[in-house]
């Protein structure tokens, strides 16, 4: 066993030396021998970030991989992983996260929760800096942006993770703890008698922050939802929105006079924004009141985009970009499924084998 390891993992960092693994281009993804500050993880399953899949499936489709996408996607797994030893998605910079039983623990990894060899965990933190090795893609489960495999991974000692509960699905574990960050930052920003607008209300991301964004709000606070086609309104009213409508959120300007008119002209408190696609950073800022606060968790999102957007219309609100990680936030979100009898149901539907 190897020693003198970084605890950020710098030390399977390949190109370029000196960076930290996550902005890495590649990383060393050798699991014949691991660090004393490692976990060792036999994967089973990826959930690969929505923005990410959806982008890259976009792209095998324009490449004419439309009737054999599933391995074509499996092929393009395979690939990423061989070249850059972890499955970060070249264009849009975002990963996912993995589930996997913990094959072996460094001596000198630092415990975040109690596990031992042989445990079902989930990973954390985002496949973009994870060292990744895989020996067969099995399936691509293209409607629910997973991939099952053999492969192993690399846990740093500044990693997070979850032990997976025993009495939950752990495919729909996994498909919540992806999306934790957002239901969690979504608790600490809304506040009672706030209005609260989501982006992508009809999603996995957005189920969950209708959810937690109804209770924080109350009774006199509002919860509206911004879905993109019409079979989204059901789930997003359903799971916590007072009102829902369709709307394109790259179109600022429709999803403007939207807000403008379910708000009588007040505008959102709150802006959240989940959806998996570009452009949507001026819809966010122009649904938002003067002085309130945008939220974007989407990975699509671009930092000059929404500062320089922001700037070019004089609008003075807050900007909050997502970070996957809170504190407690698998808790937070696991609690919320258990405790709603619909959204549980939704993702079992939507989720579960």
């Amino acid at each position: 066993m190897k020693t003198g390891g970084n605890r950020y993992g710098t030390h399977r960092v390949i190109e370029p030396k000196g960076v930290l693994p996550q902005p890495a281009r590649v990383v060393d993804n050798d699991m014949t021998e691991i660090w004393d500050n490692e976990m060792l993880i036999d994967v089973i399953r990826l959930n690969i970030d929505s923005a990410s899949f959806h982008q890259i499936k976009n792209k095998l489709i324009n490449q004419g991989h439309k009737e054999d996408l599933a391995e074509a996607f499996a092929n393009h797994v395979i690939d990423l992983t061989e070249r850059t030893g972890k499955h970060k998605n070249e264009d849009t910079g975002s990963g996912g996260m993995l589930i996997g039983r913990i094959a072996k623990l460094g001596p000198n990894f630092e415990m975040k929760e109690e596990v031992k060899e042989g445990d079902l965990i989930a990973s954390l933190v985002s496949l973009s800096l994870t060292p990744l090795k895989v020996k067969q893609v099995k399936k691509v489960i293209l409607e629910k942006d997973q991939v099952e495999l053999e492969g192993q991974a690399i846990l740093f000692s500044s990693g997070i993770y979850a032990k997976l509960p025993e009495d939950m699905d752990i495919n729909l574990a996994l498909s919540v703890l992806d999306v934790a960050g957002a239901p969690a930052q979504a608790e600490r920003l809304a506040k009672a008698g706030d209005t609260v607008v989501v982006l992508g209300a009809g999603g996995k991301s957005g189920v969950l922050c209708n959810a937690v964004s109804r209770e924080r709000v109350g009774v006199s606070g509002k919860v509206i939802g911004i879905v993109h086609s019409q079979r989204s309104i059901e789930a997003a009213l359903k799971s916590g929105c007072n009102e829902a409508y369709v709307g394109d959120a790259t179109n600022a300007l429709q999803i403007e006079e939207i807000v403008h008119n379910a708000t009588n002209g007040k505008m959102a408190d709150l802006v959240i924004n989940v959806v998996n696609v570009d452009n949507t950073e001026m819809s966010t800022i122009m649904a938002c009141k003067d002085r309130g606060t945008v939220y974007f968790f989407s990975m699509a999102t671009s930092f000059t985009r929404a500062a320089l957007g922001a700037e070019g219309i004089g609008a003075d609100v807050d900007m909050i970009l997502g970070n996957g990680y809170a504190h407690n936030h698998a808790l937070i979100s696991i609690d919320l499924l258990k405790r709603n009898s619909y959204l549980m149901e939704l993702f079992k539907q939507r989720y579960t084998d």
